[in-house]
């Protein structure tokens, strides 16, 4: 693994929009000089690294799912912070199978030791379209001989197809929120739209907010009062739960994806039950409930914060740095502080991608600080072939 600076295709803010990413301006602070979307630099990965990291993705991910076995088998929701009104749907979906489409695990990876989990966004994981589309096309332009960890496009239209007999009749509805002012929860669902009709599901894109509840039916519906049988969201769980119609979540027949199960999984509390039920495997940190317990040095996570918000670092000298924020009423996980490896004063973090359970791609973010947030900037990677 290493990093490599390259020239950026003169027109690259129209071929990026065009394909997509049209957000990169507006989801990202404008007085910082350096771009969203950075393709001056990218990441060069050997075969044999790339093959190495997809096992640690799939073997973590078989561990996740381990841990939403023992929490409902235990029922330790407490420890998520999970009402207890939503266990027994968590119960019921997991139960059945209800099925999942995918999700991103961020990694700590410097090219030499095992890579080690930050986090796991198993609910509403962002740049996708960044991952997915934006450096495979930056592929072919600059390094076509060259290949790249992405068959996340494909295998999200085959996970469609595979899932579509669940899903029963009518068109599948994508939300996102109005709350959302960048544009990057609506690029990201309707991409996802796009996968789904690609794999011969037609989808209905609708804003959470326009989603209605008939009483008589007893059933979500949209704008045109048509029920809502599918429901493909870019809305976290936690979120829904605490609606006023969260409460029609269990009387309606809805397919939601991601299922309710993954509850377990989209709360930073599982670093706790990992490090709890996988002692010391070299891919986890030690993570601890609301103490530091014996870590002199840890990270501060709010158990549903976002994009670096509500965060605090203590450094083994005992140094301070905070993020502003309103997250962490739920409370927090303590992680050892593991510093992001620094490259040319840069810090990596990957996104891997699985869909269904297995490992799909790779997206990189990076930053001059020791906290991910939406300051970092998205570069892309290759593999020489």
């Amino acid at each position: 693994m290493r990093r490599v600076r390259s020239a950026p295709r003169p027109d690259w803010t129209t071929r990026i929009e065009a394909q997509g990413l049209a957000f990169h301006r507006t989801a990202h602070p404008e007085h910082l000089s350096r771009p969203y979307w950075d393709e001056s630099v990218h990441y060069v990965f050997e075969m044999d690294e790339v093959l190495a990291l997809e096992e640690v993705v799939e073997e973590l991910h078989r561990m996740c799912l381990q841990v939403v076995e023992h929490v409902v088998k235990t029922g330790r929701y407490h420890v998520l912070g999970i009402p207890e009104w939503v266990a027994p749907l968590i119960e019921e979906s997991w139960r059945r199978r209800d099925p999942h489409l995918y999700g991103r695990f961020d990694l700590w990876y410097d090219g030499t030791g095992p890579a080690k989990l930050l986090e796991y966004n198993a609910d509403t994981p962002t740049s996708l379209v960044e991952s997915s589309i934006i450096q495979w096309y930056w592929l072919q332009d600059v390094h076509p001989d060259d290949d790249q960890w992405n068959s996340i496009h494909e295998r999200l239209v085959d996970r469609w197809k595979a899932m579509a007999p669940a899903f029963g009749k009518g068109p599948l509805h994508f939300a996102w929120t109005n709350g959302d002012e960048t544009g990057e929860e609506v690029m990201t669902i309707a991409y996802m739209q796009e996968t789904a009709e690609e794999a011969g599901l037609p989808g209905v894109a609708i804003a959470m907010e326009d989603i209605g509840w008939d009483p008589r039916r007893e059933r979500f519906v949209d704008l045109d009062d048509e029920e809502i049988r599918t429901l493909c969201k870019l809305y976290p769980w936690e979120w829904i739960v605490a609606e006023p119609f969260g409460r029609h979540v269990a009387d309606a027949p809805t397919a939601w994806i991601e299922p309710i199960w993954k509850m377990v999984l989209s709360n930073k509390a599982l670093l706790v039950l990992l490090w709890e039920l996988f002692p010391g495997h070299p891919n986890l940190l030690p993570a601890y409930l609301n103490t530091p317990s014996d870590l002199t040095a840890y990270v501060k996570k709010p158990l549903l914060g976002r994009e670096g918000a509500s965060m605090s670092i203590v450094t083994p000298d005992g140094t301070e740095q905070h993020t502003g924020g309103q997250y962490g009423r739920e409370g927090f996980v303590f992680q050892e502080f593991c510093p992001l490896p620094e490259f040319d004063g840069y810090r990596p973090v990957l996104g891997a991608w699985v869909v269904e359970d297995e490992s799909a791609g790779l997206g990189i973010r990076e930053t001059a600080g020791l906290i991910t947030d939406d300051t970092s900037s998205f570069v892309p990677h290759r593999i020489p072939l």
